[in-house]
């Protein structure tokens, strides 16, 4: 037990505060230092000797708090003779100080119910509160109503969304309160949930994770990383795995002060590699940034298993982009001069969107004529300007009935110069056919966005959707995807065009595919076995022999290889690790707006380790819970709650879709196809 002399230096300097509360000298922590002399007059700085490590500093409480209680990230030492037992103990000793300071000095403001009461037996008041009938003293109503004020007003007092509510384990935790009868419980302070609770909570989901971890040698895995700055400004690069079960969070390195070349992200893709076991891992997927690339070269030598894929999603975005976004520099006047008339098209779009909600006039007659809502959309996300012009084309018949109406034409107190422009693009039809021109076009490119823009399994489907689109745009282990998937053999996809052939008789795509058998199988027995059994399965021999095998149960590729590939074994292995990985770095995308919503402006002290902890258990935990049994019978009550797109309720009629297109539920509201609903 620490040296009681300590406190007893500092016994005289009731008028000599240590920091600005006049309880701080009594602070349990003080317990833990000798005292040597006052810096100052006024103040809480000393020098003091550590009783436990022996070292002498000097400064205020918070930092002998940040040294005894190991907090780091700010800026002071920890002392690194401070035992388990110790530290709980000192955390116990604070947090239970804190709380008795708190019920000291904090003023109670009395609760509605309460407010009411005292009214009510008033002497002066000559009416007397009916009683409560008997059922709601059985169910204790007061005491009920009274506990749902106190709630209210954490949440009003403590800044808290209203989503939260919706959190299952807000509800678990309230409800096991009220279950048990716990005398003298407190709940757990600051310290305690910033630092002990916050390690062992990681722990626990480290530990649930496992059964699927466990998964990852038969169905493989694919390592996703992306970059991004946090409030703060400090670079992170964040890693994810995804495979059959959904995308798990790894780790975010913190990368401040380091140069971010292809050898600094090789080596860090190489530590990730390790740890979830190089055997296991099938490809890794970038945007197609030349580090990023590089550094996927380096993988692929180092590992010749081990693939180095560019995201599809990010791919096509840049072609979106450069299409819908043309600039005139040196070197691209020819495609300037094809398509700078899109981006005078979108930014007519821009115009009219902003006149109209800077306008409140303009916005409430625009509300009149359009049940949806104008949609902006981050240039950050994927097809911004595709998404945004479908929308103007689905509300079109609102936008021209405003404009034409005498409401329109009758209020004139604002730009009257805009106004104008806004009505004379919404009523032109050359107007619109650009736009719809714009998205004829552009259907194939953001159709297979869509598609990929998403973690479920999708590799099989990029060889083809390429191939029907633009040539010479994949990789070897897009062909071999597409070489294993059934549906790609069977008569009824070989008939819908006459120029489609079977993977196996198309050049292009065999020769990439034995560069994958050869990568992939570096034995020469192997090799041999795996390319007789690839011959029986694409020659629909032995087992293969019904063709009703072909066509029946694909829309489950894996489950189709479970029931008919037993005979073919290499193959099927392969295939069971293949057929189920993504195209995109979509997750990655998804999971920066986690870890803003976590490590916000508001909590920019946060330091990076306990904000990766933090986004591990939060993403982690909303993995495991889409993965239990009642998920989707139940989506609303098990999932959990807090990330940015979450609710949509409260954002307003100018919605910001912040989102991947593949947030299904989501895209119903923002982008929806169906014109029957205008």
């Amino acid at each position: 037990m620490a040296s009681q002399s300590g406190s007893g230096t500092g016994s005289n300097s009731g008028s000599e505060s240590i920091s600005t509360s006049q309880n701080e000298n009594l602070s349990p922590l003080w317990n833990y230092v000798r005292k040597i002399e006052k810096r100052g007059t006024v103040g809480g700085t000393w020098n003091f000797r550590y009783n436990i490590c022996g070292e002498t500093r000097n400064g205020s409480y918070t930092r002998i708090k940040e040294h005894l209680l190991q907090i780091s990230g700010e800026g002071v030492a920890i002392c690194k003779k401070v035992t388990r037992n110790q530290k709980l103990e000192m955390v116990r000793l604070v947090e239970e100080w804190e709380n008795r300071k708190k019920q000291e000095v904090t003023r109670e403001v009395s609760l509605p119910s309460q407010s009411s009461a005292g009214i009510e037996i008033d002497s002066s008041s000559k009416k007397r509160k009916p009683s409560l009938s008997p059922l709601a003293r059985a169910f204790d109503m007061n005491t009920r109503a009274q506990l749902d004020e106190e709630i209210a007003r954490m949440f009003y007092t403590g800044g808290l969304p209203f989503n939260l509510a919706r959190n299952p384990h807000y509800h678990r935790a309230f409800t096991f309160a009220t279950t048990h009868n716990i005398p003298g419980y407190v709940p757990p302070g600051y310290n305690k949930l910033q630092t002990t609770l916050l390690q062992q909570e990681k722990n626990n989901v480290e530990k649930l994770l496992q059964p699927i971890k466990a998964t990852w040698q038969e169905k493989g895995l694919t390592i996703v990383c992306d970059g991004w700055s946090d409030p703060t400004r400090k670079p992170l690069i964040n890693f994810m795995d995804t495979s059959g079960n959904g995308p798990m969070f790894l780790k975010a390195v913190n990368c401040f002060g380091e140069v971010k070349d292809k050898f600094f992200i090789a080596n860090l893709m190489k530590e990730v590699i390790d740890e979830v076991g190089h055997q296991n891992v099938v490809q890794i997927i970038t945007d197609n940034a030349a580090n990023c690339k590089g550094a996927g070269e380096i993988i692929e030598s180092m590992y010749p298993h081990i693939y180095w894929t560019p995201c599809v999603v990010h791919t096509l975005n840049l072609a979106l982009k450069n299409i819908c976004s043309e600039k005139n520099v040196d070197g691209n006047e020819e495609t300037y001069d094809l398509c700078h008339w899109i981006t005078d098209i979108h930014g007519d779009a821009v115009q009219i969107k902003n006149f109209i909600m800077n306008h409140n006039m303009r916005l409430v007659i625009f509300q009149r004529f359009s049940p949806l809502r104008l949609l902006s959309v981050v240039d950050t996300r994927f097809a911004s300007i595709i998404v945004m012009l479908k929308r103007f084309k689905l509300i079109k018949q609102g936008l021209q009935a405003m404009v034409i109406s005498d409401e329109w034409n009758s209020y004139r107190e604002d730009d009257m110069v805009k106004a104008n422009f806004v009505k004379e693009k919404l009523v032109s039809d050359d107007w619109w056919d650009k736009v719809a021109y714009i998205l004829d076009f552009t259907k194939p490119i953001y159709d297979m966005l869509r598609v990929c823009d998403t973690d479920k399994p999708c590799l099989h489907l990029v060889y083809e959707l390429w191939d029907s689109m633009i040539e010479k745009s994949y990789t070897p282990l897009h062909c071999l995807a597409h070489s294993l998937n059934p549906r790609f053999y069977s008569d009824g996809w070989l008939s819908e065009d006459p120029c489609r052939v079977a993977p196996h008789r198309d050049g292009e795509i065999s020769r990439e595919r034995m560069k994958c058998f050869r990568r992939l199988f570096p034995n020469d027995d192997d090799y041999d076995k795996v390319l007789d059994e690839f011959a029986c399965f694409s020659l629909k021999l032995g087992p293969f022999e019904d063709l009703m095998s072909l066509t029946r149960g694909i829309s489950d590729l894996k489950s189709w290889w479970a029931n008919f590939g037993a005979e073919i074994p290499l193959l099927q292995s392969l295939a069971f690790k293949v057929l189920g990985q993504p195209t995109s770095s979509s997750c990655c995308e998804r999971n920066w707006s986690t870890y803003s919503f976590i490590h916000s402006l508001r909590r920019n002290k946060l330091n990076p380790s306990r904000a990766e902890d933090l986004v591990y258990i939060h993403y982690n935990l909303r993995l495991l819970s889409r993965s239990s049994s009642q998920y989707e019978d139940e989506k609303p009550d098990v999932d959990v709650c807090g990330d940015a797109f979450d609710s949509l309720g409260d954002v307003g009629y100018l919605e910001f879709a912040e989102l991947s297109l593949d947030e299904s539920d989501l895209e119903s509201q923002l982008i929806s196809e169906d014109v029957n609903n205008v």
